[in-house]
């Protein structure tokens, strides 16, 4: 049980470490962004690590476990936000790193869809795109497809327009700060990719089936067991709306995928 209780240990120092970054954030202290990269790239090791769902399997679901379980959840996905506004501003300078984490983000995106790929003639959507949207960019830059993404944070539309500018101004890449029944443009999506981070992706799921096409794919990006640590995870959905088409794991990634398709 030693190993458990390193683990745990470990969860109790994360979640004091991101909860000392926030704090610092918002009280306008200076966050030094080089901890703050360590301390994802660290975290995304940990959750990758198979031994750490071995000890996963073996702690007790407590009142105090699930609630440390939430809070790191919230916490992780705060701290990512930071860096990737952190990023978009710094766009450019030398001096600018790429974390481990977002190499991960960039190795998952060519396998986001499996058998069925996206190319120019497709639509995607972006639900919670971000501050640096590292998905729109790679999707448009390889497939020519149209490409939408959605966030609610002004911030993040803001910073992620910036990145586009620079990054993709001549790829067709849209963000706006709307709701999926907001866009005028949701009959023709082809394919909608849901951020792992965004805590009501099944509540939108759900709104997703009188809104978009027959044929529509979702790529639901989630996180069950140590990788729930980062993730919100995969959820029932009404079996007589939607099913399961495939699902994609990824063993070296902070999130695994699956896939969603309306029944016929």
């Amino acid at each position: 049980m030693k190993d458990v209780d390193l683990f745990l240990e470990n969860l109790h120092y994360f979640d004091k470490t991101f909860k000392l970054i926030i704090n610092q954030h918002s009280n306008q202290r200076k966050v030094e962004y080089i901890q703050l990269s360590d301390l994802i790239n660290n975290y995304s090791s940990f959750i990758t690590n198979r031994d750490n769902e071995k000890h996963w399997n073996h702690i007790k679901q407590s009142i105090e476990i699930i609630t440390l379980i939430e809070n790191l959840r919230n916490n992780s996905s705060i701290c990512i936000q930071i860096i990737e506004k952190y990023r978009a501003l710094v766009l450019g300078l030398e001096n600018e790193e790429i974390t481990d984490y977002f190499r991960n983000i960039e190795d998952c995106i060519e396998k986001e869809f499996g058998d069925f790929q996206i190319n120019s003639q497709s639509k995607v959507l972006m639900v919670g795109s971000g501050a640096f949207p590292l998905t729109l960019l790679m999707v448009a830059e390889r497939t020519g497809a149209d490409v939408f993404g959605i966030d609610i944070d002004d911030e993040a539309i803001r910073l992620g327009r910036h990145v586009v500018n620079k990054l993709g101004r001549h790829l067709s890449i849209q963000i706006e700060k709307k709701t999926v029944e907001e866009l005028t443009v949701i009959k023709q999506i082809s394919h909608i990719i849901f951020s792992s981070t965004v805590s009501n992706k099944y509540d939108i799921l759900e709104q997703l089936y009188d809104l978009t096409n027959e044929d529509v794919l979702i790529a639901m990006r989630y996180g069950n067991g140590v990788k729930s640590l980062f993730n919100y995870p995969m959820q029932k959905v009404d079996e007589t709306k939607w099913h399961i088409v495939e699902e994609i794991i990824h063993p070296q990634s902070v999130f695994d995928v699956i896939l969603y398709q309306k029944v016929p």
